[in-house]
């Protein structure tokens, strides 16, 4: 058996396990809120969804207008938007706080710069285009990337953290009458807040494939470590690809 190294924090055990980095109580704490009300966001937007199954383009929209999408659901007026629009206000909330809490960490303690933001090299089209292959096949990490995050993953989470979820909440916002009397532009800026709504649809679309994309790849690289890791915060062993456990 080969002697224990100890990389940044990463403990190499021998040469067929390695050791995932820990994550500190904030990512865990943060990761978990983000986790649950994301899935809150998802149940109760499916329920508002079903009150009205269709999406339209413009300022507005509704039974009897032309639409851009209708949905194969059935109109269920009254039914469970009640309860969903409560469950969507108080998730989005929860996921927004704990959003802010996440970013001034990321910013202030380094971790974006540590963490997410991909080195210049590892931004070539073989890198990129070999990292894409490896996540469409499902394949196991590697090393390496038990270490840390491959350059698809930093970028992906960029995207999901600067990108997705600003446009997510941006477009929850313009859809609210009540911000919108006071802060116009947040709806006019997009169109009107029916594009709001669509562009919305879209983007939180994007967030659940990711979601599902992000699990898949939990279970490949050794679910239990992976979740133990989040939850307690223990370095747990993985198997490495390509090596015998």
């Amino acid at each position: 058996m080969a002697e224990a190294a100890y990389v940044r924090g990463v403990a190499v055990a021998d040469s067929e396990r390695v050791v995932c980095a820990r994550h500190c109580l904030l990512i865990r704490l943060t990761h978990w809120l983000t986790a649950f009300s994301f899935i809150g966001l998802c149940i109760s937007g499916f329920a508002i969804l079903l009150a009205h199954p269709h999406l339209y383009w413009g300022e507005t929209g509704g039974i009897g207008t032309p639409s851009l999408i209708d949905f194969p659901l059935p109109t269920m007026k009254g039914g469970p938007s009640g309860w969903g629009r409560s469950l969507h206000f108080l998730s989005a909330w929860v996921c927004v706080l704990t959003g802010l809490l996440y970013a001034s960490y990321g910013f202030f303690g380094r971790h974006f710069r540590e963490h997410l933001l991909p080195v210049w090299n590892d931004l070539s089209w073989a890198s990129v285009s070999q990292s894409i292959s490896d996540h469409l096949h499902l394949r196991a990490a590697v090393r390496e990337e038990l270490r840390s995050y491959n350059v698809v993953q930093r970028l992906t989470y960029l995207a999901v953290i600067f990108v997705l979820f600003p446009l997510v909440i941006w477009t929850g916002f313009a859809m609210s009458p009540a911000l919108t009397s006071v802060f116009p532009f947040l709806a006019t800026s997009l169109g009107g807040q029916q594009c709001a709504r669509t562009i919305h649809f879209f983007v939180a679309s994007l967030l659940v494939l990711f979601l599902f994309v992000h699990v898949a790849m939990i279970c490949v690289t050794g679910f239990a470590p992976r979740m133990r890791a989040m939850i307690l915060g223990d370095a747990s062993t993985v198997p490495v690809a390509g090596e015998q456990s």
